[in-house]
């Protein structure tokens, strides 16, 4: 699997033809993650790190793709996900809810056949976690 970068997929059409970019993927992938309940965030550890030093510079938005992996051929995709759930939600109907979404949201869009959807658990999310999370974004 590869990072989103600007690389594309072209549908040949009867009457022309449509490019995808694998970016255009990777965003529809995470977007379709984030809207399941229990879905804290996407990314693993260092990702996140990361992710919110960008997201705090002025004018930077979140990192859609962030945790997000994608390989796109002519006419398939296969996706990889990083996510951190909520603490008290059943991570296995979790993923699979998170699957059915991705697949559901990136065919609609882009036409292209999901053939899997790979999901990596790599933190729960704790209830007093948000405390530490708001003292640590405090800027000074």
């Amino acid at each position: 699997m590869t990072e989103p970068s600007g690389s594309t997929t072209t549908l040949s059409e009867p009457r022309g033809r449509t490019t995808i970019a694998d970016g255009v993927v990777a965003k529809v992938a995470g977007m379709a993650a984030r809207e399941v309940d229990g879905v804290h965030a996407l990314g693993g550890g260092l990702a996140r790190t990361m992710g919110a030093v960008r997201d705090r510079v002025p004018g930077g938005r979140p990192g859609v793709t962030r945790g997000v992996k994608v390989e796109v051929g002519e006419r398939q995709t296969a996706i990889d996900l990083e996510l951190v759930v909520e603490y008290g939600v059943p991570i296995a109907d979790l993923a699979g809810d998170v699957r059915e979404n991705v697949i559901q949201a990136v065919e609609r869009m882009t036409g292209l056949e999901v053939v899997e959807v790979n999901i990596a658990v790599d933190d729960v999310h704790l209830p007093e976690e948000e405390d530490e999370e708001v003292a640590e974004t405090r800027v000074r």
